[in-house]
């Protein structure tokens, strides 16, 4: 059952509709726009953000494509059960947003993957490669060179929990990190919203919130192992790719972009003068991308795709 406003349904197809929906039992929120007839961009947030941070981009592309941005379990306005009650996996995420779309009809989709966004998608990507119609991905990474020094106390954290975990617990727990996040070394600091993050870190900080990351942190450590598939599945469909990447994030370095261009020579690279979340300050250079991306290759790719012999 979808529950939520109509409006715009039967009217104005490019506004935005805030709908939940159950899923395993799960109440997941979800943003909607655009008409269903055109084709479907499947919107991934990262962390510790939700589908908010879509919320300038979705009018801007409305008018030409079906958006779809679900909060995961655990974020934004989904349900978020303990982790002894749900498992606070990279995998259990990614079957949860994959029976998300399934139960919404969405068949046919391309993805926008940012941070916790690109280990979720691939996941989809691998599960159902014939789904999949193009990739656009901003900062979140599939190769090891793009995880920056910062990295060095999670990667202890995923070697030793026991021993570390405090550590990492009063990062989380920290505004001025939540901010950093944002902020990062953005030249334009000013044109970040600091509303941004302070209503991340009071979602960050409500009862129970720290264990429900503290346990995706440490699953982490399987998304880095699954970076080789990632990249050989990059090298052997070769999807329509359009690269985005705030080239002033603290956390995924530049090179991380350029990975994706050398493993898929025909991607779309483009470094942003932005931070980790790009859309804070870069949202209608990244539409006009966006939407000369469609026009040019992914439509392009699909046709080929579905004329070619099985």
């Amino acid at each position: 059952m979808t529950h939520g406003s109509a409006v715009g349904d039967s009217g104005d197809l490019t506004a935005v509709r805030h709908r939940t929906t159950i899923v395993d039992g799960l109440s997941i929120f979800y943003r909607e726009a655009g008409d269903r007839r055109n084709p479907a961009l499947v919107l991934l947030h990262g962390f510790p953000s939700s589908s908010v941070m879509f919320r300038d981009l979705i009018p801007r592309l409305s008018d030409r494509l079906h958006l779809i941005a679900p909060d995961y379990p655990g974020f934004g306005r989904s349900d978020a059960p303990a982790p002894r009650a749900f498992p606070y996996t990279f995998d259990h995420l990614a079957e949860i947003v994959d029976r998300f779309l399934e139960q919404r009809g969405i068949a046919r989709y391309s993805l926008y993957l940012q941070d916790y966004g690109g280990p979720i998608g691939f996941r989809l990507v691998l599960a159902h490669p014939e789904r999949v119609q193009a990739l656009i991905i901003q900062n979140a990474v599939a190769h090891e060179q793009g995880l920056s020094d910062l990295w060095a106390a999670r990667k202890a954290f995923w070697a030793d929990r026991a021993a570390n975990e405090a550590a990492v617990r009063a990062n989380l727990l920290s505004l001025e990190a939540t901010r950093q996040r944002h902020v990062g070394r953005s030249p334009h600091p000013e044109r970040i919203d600091p509303e941004t993050w302070e209503s991340e870190y009071a979602l960050l900080t409500r009862p129970g919130m720290i264990d429900i990351q503290l346990d995706l942190f440490h699953d982490y450590r399987t998304n880095v192992a699954s970076y080789p598939k990632w990249q050989a599945y990059l090298r052997d469909v070769r999807p329509p790719t359009l690269v985005l990447w705030g080239k002033h994030d603290p956390s995924f370095t530049v090179a991380g972009a350029v990975a994706y261009g050398e493993d898929l020579p025909e991607a779309e690279v483009h470094l942003l003068d932005a931070g980790h979340f790009a859309l804070d300050e870069a949202a209608p250079q990244i539409a006009e991308l966006i939407q000369s991306f469609f026009v040019r290759r992914a439509g392009a790719w699909e046709r080929r795709r579905e004329h070619s012999p099985e």
